[in-house]
């Protein structure tokens, strides 16, 4: 009884010793919020309700966190600036209206800031996507910064040809800059999907970074165009406390995910089962 009683304590004391590491080793990252879509219509993973959404973000607002911009925190990393305590970021992808209708309001609301991932061959064209108008207005609030999902949300993985590449990551780039008047410098790859040369090409085309959907807190390294973020969809449940598990639990979280998505890979579905990701 008394060895099984030390045992328990050296296992508890290993794997307090574990998490101690795990989150000393990711006090230095980023979370990067993402979301897609947020209405009291649709009832899928991708979606949020706009109460749930006004929850996120008064948490965010009240809890002591400071909202920066993907601009501020290069300018942070390339030694330009210094960056506040608890940052974080907030991100969209493909821009439907509900951004315009819900999401803008609550972030005027808090006087909190976002980053929007637009597909700028959908702007103008699905009455379901913003409008130039709309962007631009949002633009103009200072709460809101419009930048690059591709030109037609093609996963950078099913184009073979680095001219059709060029054409996607460039020219959506191009299409911002033209009608919004500012700069585009961040590129978030559709489905969070990439390739090596769609690294090198996002580089060439001069942003800044690049982003991804893997889980996880985002990091100081030489190589920016593979940040990851933290899905705050992708479940049937979206309540608060999910949502504080996934931003604060993420040091830990995260290497479960991705250990978890390995064994999926590796073709072993039924012990990832096993692993519970909130």
């Amino acid at each position: 009884m008394k060895k099984l009683f030390i045992l328990l304590i050296i296992l508890i004391s290993a794997a307090g010793s574990f998490l101690t590491w795990l989150f000393h080793r990711e006090k230095d990252g980023v979370p990067i919020l993402t979301y897609h879509q947020v209405n009291d219509i649709d009832q899928n993973a991708d979606t949020l309700t706009v109460e749930q959404f006004d929850a996120q973000m008064k948490y965010l607002a009240e809890g002591g966190y400071n909202v920066i911009t993907p601009n501020e925190l290069l300018d942070a990393w390339e030694g330009k600036s210094t960056l506040p305590a608890n940052p974080v970021i907030i991100t969209f992808d493909d821009a439907h209206i509900d951004i315009y209708k819900n999401v803008f309001p609550i972030l005027q609301k808090y006087k909190l800031r976002a980053t929007f991932f637009l597909v700028t061959d959908f702007v103008n064209l699905y009455p379901n996507y913003i409008t130039w108008d709309q962007a631009r207005e949002m633009q103009a609030s200072g709460l809101a910064d419009i930048q690059s999902h591709t030109l037609n949300n093609r996963p950078m993985t099913e184009i073979y040809s680095r001219d059709k590449l060029w054409d996607q990551l460039y020219g959506s780039k191009q299409a911002i800059e033209w009608y919004l008047k500012k700069p585009a410098n961040f590129i978030a790859y559709p489905d969070g999907k990439y390739t090596v040369e769609a690294e090198s090409i996002s580089k060439e085309a001069g942003y800044r970074a690049g982003f991804t959907l893997d889980y996880g807190l985002a990091h100081q390294n030489p190589q920016h165009y593979v940040l990851d973020r933290i899905p705050v969809y992708g479940s049937n449940s979206h309540t608060l406390f999910r949502f504080k598990l996934r931003l604060n639990g993420a040091p830990l979280i995260a290497p479960l995910n991705r250990f978890k998505n390995r064994l999926i890979k590796d073709g072993n579905p039924e012990v990832a089962e096993l692993i519970w990701i909130p």
